[in-house]
């Protein structure tokens, strides 16, 4: 495995290293060639998007550098890369590629270009999808669907006519009978790429890799024996009657009155600007819903709006210059499946994880992706070594979808799915797709119950391992919330474990209710939070029922919260939610204290501590943003674990080493080398006794400064 994550390929030329030999030149283009063949027939993918972006980037730069290499069929300067599939049906104009931006510096460069082309500023633009599927031209004669032709090579395509009657979108007759041609991407939605591959693999076929190739083979398709589900947004229209002189959006708004569905009127919509400022925001707002569409756009394509524009600005052999096509970091990345690892959760469903060589999917670097049940795993034939495509798109949690097993090695094994569960040994039911422990939450409650119960999380003293053990094996509890139910009588009649103990637990037990969201979250073990996530969680959301009701986004607003964290924190309390609603029924505290309710600061927000609008804590700067605190030596009263918590109580930030930006190193007994280096940098130290003393003045409800202390 690499010491470092993999980083995003380059993709611009303006970055991008020029090879050093023609001979590197040339074997490049021949793999570019290959990939777009692959690409554009519908085939298996032959390479992921970001890997041949960067590899085009290379030859462009190279080009630049030494021109007198540059190659007649360069793929920087033909159609499709001149990777498309040709055919008999000529288009009545080329289906031309389009060049790319990858960021906000190449897109107002862009806009600069063709507003000198215009010698004006441009009228507008519009924004688009970007589809990630097949392009097509349909010819409509009086109304009715004649012809379908694939893109091609640009110049003319495949007729797959017949192939795409079905498709949805597309309609076989429009509401007025007109002559016109659209053209547009026939792609597949989330829901629709699973269906496919359950017909595919039903008929024995292998899965597909993506939705993009899913769609093209099955457009493509001429004798298979099921027809997988198809859908079509159009991006253009040629010889509409009528439209003369009207803007592009205007044009696509008139196609779907004819019925044709267009990706204006898609769930992503279409965004008309008048600056590039707008455009920026519109290119934004697009990227944030790419997750939720239910279909894949690897971008977005913006074009100049007005006809005038169109026509002064032209076009060069590959593209126009009045369109630009935005990519998005790449969803569909490769990478080397190291291990499958099996998994049981709370409930007991048990679930297969791939373990991958690190990749960056979507600007998220990408260690373990799902690979959702056995069956599906038993159905892509996925193994160890194998090298994968990994996808996010449609779910944040990443997925793997198939394998190049062109590539696989040499003696590599079919996975072999458990025969009993990995952490109980007990029997498996395997009735449903989602296979399950045959005792349910009941496997692995003594590991459950034992976090819940430790000392950082709800510190239930007397509730250790062997009293757990004793209270699963007698069915007594579950589950954390099953604890709360639990009396002296029944408790007392465990081995080992009289009336006196037995009172002392239940009050112990019982005592514990009051204990902080921060330490309710922590006992509940949320995957991918600890303690110190779940105070920030607690801190930031308030109480339980906003940090449920919170969106993937709203997470990501939380400190260290990405994307990938921000959907497994999600998911993982959707699945908790039966007992945390058990445990809120049994009276425990689900409000983090001295924390104004999420859904107020929302309401009203301002600036300085988000948990406590209108007043600064102790440990809070001048603006409001929390002190850097390091706490090192013992604390009169408090673990190391509750020292940091009563930085965070207190506006600050705990951390655990200290540099220049340290703001405040709380020293103690034992206090070492982390004390010295804050002498060493200037850093302010407070006496540990001290900070208990600011500490006890908050809790009793003063507003403590932190230099009377």
């Amino acid at each position: 495995m690499p010491a470092e994550p993999e980083i995003a390929p380059v993709v611009d030329a303006a970055h991008a290293e020029s090879f050093d030999t023609a001979e590197e030149y040339s074997a490049a283009i021949e793999r570019i060639r290959a990939a777009a063949t692959a690409y554009y027939a519908g085939t298996d993918l032959a390479m992921d998007d970001a890997t041949y972006d960067a590899l085009l980037a290379r030859v462009t730069a190279t080009e630049q550098a030494r021109p007198d290499w540059v190659a007649a069929d360069s793929p920087t300067a033909v159609v499709a890369a001149g990777g498309g599939v040709g055919g008999d049906v000529e288009h009545s104009t080329p289906m031309l590629s389009l060049d790319n931006a990858f960021d906000e510096e190449e897109l107002r460069a862009w806009a600069a270009r063709l507003d000198r082309v215009l010698g004006r500023p441009a009228a507008g633009y519009t924004v688009e999808p970007k589809i990630d599927g097949m392009a097509i031209a349909a010819r409509y004669v009086d109304g009715r669907l004649t012809q379908v032709a694939t893109r091609g090579d640009g110049r003319a395509g495949e007729d797959v006519t017949v192939q795409a009657r079905s498709v949805a979108g597309l309609p076989a007759e429009l509401t007025r009978p007109v002559t016109v041609e659209v053209r547009g991407e026939v792609f597949m939605t989330d829901d629709d790429f699973a269906k496919a591959n359950d017909l595919r693999t039903g008929h024995g076929g292998q899965p597909f890799a993506n939705p993009r190739n899913a769609a093209a083979g099955t457009l493509r398709a001429q004798d298979r024996a099921y027809l997988a589900p198809l859908s079509f947004l159009a991006y253009a229209v040629h010889d509409l009657p009528g439209g003369e002189g009207l803007t592009h959006s205007a044009a696509m708004a008139a196609i779907a009155e004819l019925g044709v569905s267009t990706t204006g009127g898609s769930a992503a919509g279409m965004a008309v600007c008048t600056t590039v400022d707008e455009l920026v925001e519109a290119i934004a707002r697009l990227g944030a819903q790419r997750a939720t569409l239910g279909f894949d756009i690897d971008g977005v394509v913006i074009k100049a709006d007005a006809p005038a524009d169109r026509d002064a600005a032209g076009s060069s052999s590959k593209a126009p210059r009045w369109a630009i096509a935005y990519k998005f970091p790449a969803d569909t990345r490769t990478s080397r499946l190291t291990a499958i690892e099996v998994q049981v959760g709370r409930t007991g469903v048990i679930t297969p994880v791939a373990v991958i060589e690190p990749v960056q999917v979507g600007g998220v670097v990408v260690t373990s992706a799902t690979l959702h049940n056995f069956d599906d795993l038993v159905r892509r034939d996925v193994r160890v070594g194998d090298t994968v495509f990994v996808r996010r798109a449609g779910e944040v949690i990443p997925e793997i979808t198939g394998a190049k097993l062109d590539e696989r090695p040499e003696g590599s094994e079919p996975f072999a799915a458990p025969s009993q569960c990995p952490r109980c040994g007990g029997e498996i039911d395997r009735s449903q797709k989602r296979w399950r422990c045959a005792q349910g939450r009941a496997c692995g409650a003594t590991e459950s119950l034992a976090y819940f119960a430790a000392r950082d999380s709800m510190d239930i003293e007397g509730l250790g391992d062997k009293v757990i053990r004793a209270l699963v094996a007698a069915g007594m509890v579950t589950d954390p919330a099953d604890l709360f139910d639990l009396d002296v009588e029944a408790v007392a009649q465990l081995e080992r474990l009289g009336r006196t103990s037995a009172t002392k637990l239940i009050a112990n037990i019982e005592g514990s209710k009051r204990q902080p969201l921060s330490r309710v979250l922590t006992g509940l073990g949320v995957r991918m939070t600890g303690r110190s996530m779940s105070r920030r969680l607690a801190r930031h959301f308030g109480s339980m029922e906003a940090l449920c009701a919170a969106t993937v986004e709203q997470l990501q607003e939380v400190e260290a919260v990405g994307p990938e964290r921000a959907a497994t924190i999600a998911a993982e309390l959707a699945d908790l939610a039966p007992v945390i609603a058990k445990l809120a029924e049994r009276g425990i505290n689900m409000i983090e204290p001295g924390v104004t309710p999420y859904a107020e600061r929302a309401a009203a927000p301002v600036d300085g501590d988000p948990s406590a609008p209108g007043k600064r804590l102790p440990l809070q700067k001048e603006d409001g943003s929390p002190m850097t605190v390091v706490v090192t030596g013992s604390v009169p009263g408090l673990t190391r674990n509750e020292g940091n918590e009563a930085v965070e109580r207190l506006g600050g930030k705990s951390s655990g080493s200290v540099s220049k930006r340290t703001d405040l190193v709380v020293a103690g007994d034992g206090a070492g080398s982390k004390a010295a280096k804050a002498e060493e940098l200037g850093v302010r130290i407070l006496p540990s006794d001290r900070f208990a003393a600011l500490l006890a003045a908050h809790d009793a409800g003063e507003e403590p400064d932190l230099d009377s202390f």
